[in-house]
């Protein structure tokens, strides 16, 4: 399912193919490949995070859970498809009395086919080889093709060496999965025919790149990226005044929590001018180690990016210095501080993300400069509210919904359960489509409804069977039925 000597060519026949068998298989069936992976990986867990941790510096502890995370999330899309509300079956009587007369029309949601994934850099489990895009469209009946990431490549062959054992040992078809690494192939992967969508999560430039081929193809296809996020927090003056201490301690510890090199880092912090705020940051900052990061080409740009903001009139250094070779000595936090006036002058500077851990914090003088700013905020995977009770935070909580997939109170974003409430996706940047990456609802990326007119049973799926034998929730006349 996995080898280095098959031409691409080969490989996408080979994942058309027993894309056709996985279709038709049962959910059960491929659940059970599902969960055959899941313990395969937690078996391997200890040499895995050796490997992972010696390529990504990440540490056991982390990657440890990590791997607890990813063969989780396994399991919850075995649960997802054998529930069966995932192909959100529907069913229309036929009614000749209706004006005009109503067919028998049946709904369901079918597997697109091959898919190609694009593992990212800073999950090397959860959002890697056999990740969350990875699981969910193995769930629903495609084959997948993965391009590792050249930062934990090792890890990404073993990887994908007990995904295919697993796999093969459960039954699945020859050609379900595969996995393909270096650049040029990840390029003629998101342009082979055979591929029916993309997975992505990565940085701007290259999502975008190849977001722009997958769309610009003779027959375009969807290109579901995760591509950059600035995630603002806003704390109110009420909640300022009552809880500051506190709000600066988990603030230090979120945005530099793996080295600030979490999608979900929270980048821009909007808080009252005239506050000690930055301060009592900068010390619950202060003895953050320096952290290595997952790529050389990461910790390279990391100064860049400080420096960068350094330059721009109006922007204080809090604390840390952006002056620093992260490559050599790991990334140390640093902490800014500006206005709101000095973002609404210059947005294209100081609204862009600098991977590693730092943290803009933006003083505004009212609810109307608040606003403003925030309009020009890029679209987020999530946005935190920090407030009091009784406060009317109504319209910003309105405003926040418009530019980001989560919206927290009180809490810090880094850290994403996996469920079937999540989603962690939101509007360009953050993501290229209106789905989640994570979570239950991940797996609707990888279908494509199709309706049965006037069909026989015979050649129907058995959730549009009359009898329901699946027995799965669906929608018969309108009405929501129950098993």
């Amino acid at each position: 399912m996995t080898t280095a000597t098959l031409s691409l060519s080969e490989l996408t026949t080979a994942a058309t193919a027993a894309a056709k068998i996985s279709a038709a298989a049962s959910d059960a069936e491929r659940a059970s490949w599902l969960t055959a992976v899941a313990d395969a990986l937690d078996a391997n867990a200890a040499e895995l995070v050796e490997i992972a941790d010696e390529e990504t510096s990440l540490g056991s502890t982390r990657l440890t859970g990590e791997v607890a995370r990813t063969t989780g999330q396994l399991r919850l899309f075995a649960r997802v498809i054998t529930e069966g509300s995932y192909l959100e079956a529907v069913i229309d009587h036929a009614d000749p009395a209706a004006t005009p007369p109503r067919p028998d029309l049946r709904r369901i949601l079918r597997p697109i086919g091959p898919v190609a994934v694009f593992s990212a850099s800073n999950f090397p489990f959860a959002f890697s080889v056999a990740g969350g895009d990875t699981a969910s469209a193995l769930a629903v009946g495609c084959s997948v093709i993965v391009k590792a990431h050249s930062g934990h490549l090792r890890l990404s062959e073993r990887t994908a060496e007990i995904v295919a054992g697993a796999l093969r040992a459960a039954g699945a078809p020859e050609g379900l999965f595969a996995l393909v690494s270096g650049r040029e192939v990840g390029t003629a992967l998101v342009q082979d025919p055979a591929i029916k969508a993309v997975g992505f999560t990565g940085s701007i430039p290259g999502g975008r790149a190849l977001f722009d081929l997958a769309t610009s193809r003779p027959d375009p296809i969807p290109f579901y990226g995760e591509l950059g996020s600035l995630n603002p927090v806003v704390i109110t003056p009420a909640a300022l005044a009552e809880r500051s201490g506190r709000l600066a301690a988990g603030l230090a510890a979120s945005f530099t929590l793996g080295a600030g090199q979490f999608c979900t880092k929270p980048g821009l912090v909007f808080i009252p001018a005239g506050s000690t705020f930055a301060r009592e940051v900068a010390e619950a900052s202060k003895d953050k180690p320096a952290a290595g990061m997952l790529t050389s080409r990461i910790a390279e740009a990391y100064p860049d990016g400080l420096r960068s903001f350094a330059s721009v009139p109006g922007v204080e250094v809090v604390s840390g210095s952006v002056d620093q070779d992260a490559a050599a000595n790991g990334a140390a936090p640093v902490v800014f501080s500006t206005t709101a006036a000095a973002v609404l002058e210059r947005p294209e500077q100081l609204l862009e993300e600098c991977f590693g851990p730092t943290t803009m914090l933006i003083e505004y003088t009212d609810q109307a400069e608040l606003s403003a700013v925030l309009a020009k905020v890029p679209g987020s995977l999530t946005a935190t509210l920090h407030a009091q009770p009784g406060e009317d935070v109504v319209a910003l909580v309105e405003q926040l919904s418009e530019l980001a997939g989560r919206v927290l109170f009180d809490g810090w974003p880094t850290g994403v359960a996996v469920n079937w409430a999540q989603q962690h996706g939101g509007p360009y940047p953050a993501t290229t489509s209106l789905f989640t990456s994570v979570g239950a609802t991940a797996v609707r990326r990888f279908q494509r409804p199709v309706a049965y007119q006037d069909a026989p049973e015979s050649v129907l799926h058995p959730a549009l069977h009359e009898e329901n034998p699946l027995r799965i929730p669906r929608r018969v006349d309108g009405e929501l039925v129950l098993p």
